[in-house]
C-alpha cells in the first residue's frame, strides 16, 4: 500500500486532527448553548438594567425599566414578550460559539502539547496552563467577536419594544448587514477589545481550571478519566470563570449595546476603561458583577454540558481524552 493509500485509510480524526477537534468542540458548544440561552439572556438584561450613563445622557428615552432580580427579569421577559424571547439572539450565539469555542480548543491543545510541551503523565505547571488558556481564549474570541455583537444587540431588541422604540433588526442576516452598512467591517468588531479581556479571563478560568483540576485528581487521585471526573472539573471552571469573567463581561456588554454615531464610535463611552470607571463611580464596584447569579448559574451547566459532550464524542469518534 503506498503512503497516499495508507493515509486516506486512515480515520477522519487521524487524517485531519484540527479539523475533526473544531468540528466536535463546535459540536459540543453548540448543544450547551442553547440548553443554558435563557440565562445568557437574562444575564445581559441584567448587565443594562440601571446603567448610569443612560440615565445621565437621556440616551435610552422613555420610561425607565424598574430594577428586577433574575427571577423576576426571567418572568417579566416570558410574561411581557413571550417564552420564545427568551431565545431571542441563540441563532448568532450558537454562530459565536462554533467560531469561539473551536478556535479556543483546538488553539489551547496546540499549545498545551506542541509549544507549552506538556508531557502524558506529568504534572503540568498553573502557569503555563494559564498562559495557553488567556492566549487561546483571546484568539477564539477575537474571530468570533462579530457574531457576539449581534447576538448582545438582539438580546435587547425584546426591551426596545417595551420602550416604544423601533426595532433595529429583522433578523440575525439583516443585523450584520446593518451594523457593516453603519459601522464599516471596523463597526462588526465595536467592543472587541473589553471582549477578548473577558474571554482571556474567562478561560483562565475554564480551560485552565477544567484541565488543572482534572489531571490533578487523575495523578493524585484514584479518580480515573470519566463522566466523574469530568463533571467535578466542569464545576470548578464554571465557578472559577464566573468570578473571573462578570467584570468584564458586565463592560463588553455595555460597550456593545451603546448608540453610535455615523463614525461607529459611541456615545456612552470612550473606551473599556472609560466605561469601567463610569460604571464604578455612577453605580459602585458590586455593580461589575451585575448578572453574577446567571452568569454563574449559566456558565456552570454550560461547562458540565460541554466538557461531558466533549469528552464523550471525542471518545466516540477516536480521539484521546482532552
Amino acid at each position: 500500500m503506498s503512503p497516499a493509500e495508507e493515509e486516506r485509510s486512515l480515520p477522519l480524526p487521524e487524517r485531519w486532527p484540527r479539523a475533526s477537534k473544531f468540528a466536535l468542540s463546535a459540536c459540543a458548544a453548540a448543544v450547551a448553548e442553547l440548553v443554558t440561552f435563557p440565562l445568557d439572556l437574562t444575564k445581559t438584561r441584567l448587565q443594562i438594567q440601571g446603567e448610569a450613563a443612560v440615565r445621565r445622557d437621556g440616551a435610552a428615552g422613555g420610561q425607565a425599566v424598574p430594577y428586577r432580580g433574575m427571577l423576576r427579569t426571567a418572568a417579566g421577559i416570558a410574561q411581557e414578550e413571550g417564552v420564545r424571547k427568551l431565545w431571542q439572539g441563540a441563532t448568532p450565539a450558537v454562530y459565536r460559539h462554533i467560531v469561539y469555542t473551536g478556535v479556543r480548543m483546538v488553539t489551547y491543545e496546540h499549545l498545551r502539547d506542541s509549544v507549552l510541551g506538556r508531557a502524558e503523565g506529568e504534572n503540568f505547571p498553573l502557569w503555563k496552563a494559564v498562559v495557553g488558556g488567556m492566549s487561546a481564549g483571546a484568539i477564539g474570541q477575537f474571530f468570533a467577536s462579530p457574531a457576539d455583537l449581534v447576538k448582545v444587540q438582539m438580546q435587547m431588541e425584546g426591551r426596545r419594544k417595551l420602550e416604544g422604540k423601533p426595532l433595529r433588526f429583522r433578523g440575525v442576516h439583516h443585523a450584520f448587514l446593518k451594523i457593516l452598512s453603519e459601522g464599516g467591517v471596523r463597526g462588526l468588531w465595536a467592543g472587541w477589545v473589553p471582549n477578548v479581556q473577558r474571554a482571556a479571563l474567562v478561560n483562565m478560568g475554564d480551560l485552565t481550571t477544567y484541565d488543572s483540576v482534572k489531571h490533578f485528581l487523575l495523578l493524585n487521585t484514584t479518580l480515573v478519566d470519566n463522566s466523574v471526573t469530568h463533571s467535578v472539573s466542569s464545576a470548578c471552571s464554571g465557578l472559577v470563570a464566573a468570578v473571573l469573567g462578570t467584570p468584564a463581561d458586565v463592560v463588553k456588554t455595555r460597550i456593545m449595546n451603546q448608540p453610535r454615531d455615523k463614525q461607529g464610535r459611541g456615545l456612552l463611552y470612550k473606551s473599556s476603561m472609560d466605561c469601567l470607571i463610569q460604571t464604578v463611580q455612577g453605580e459602585g464596584f458590586m455593580s461589575l458583577y451585575k448578572g453574577f447569579i446567571p452568569t454563574w448559574m449559566r456558565m456552570a451547566p454550560w461547562s458540565l454540558v460541554f466538557w461531558l459532550t466533549y469528552e464523550q464524542i471525542r471518545r466516540m469518534c477516536g480521539v484521546s481524552s482532552f
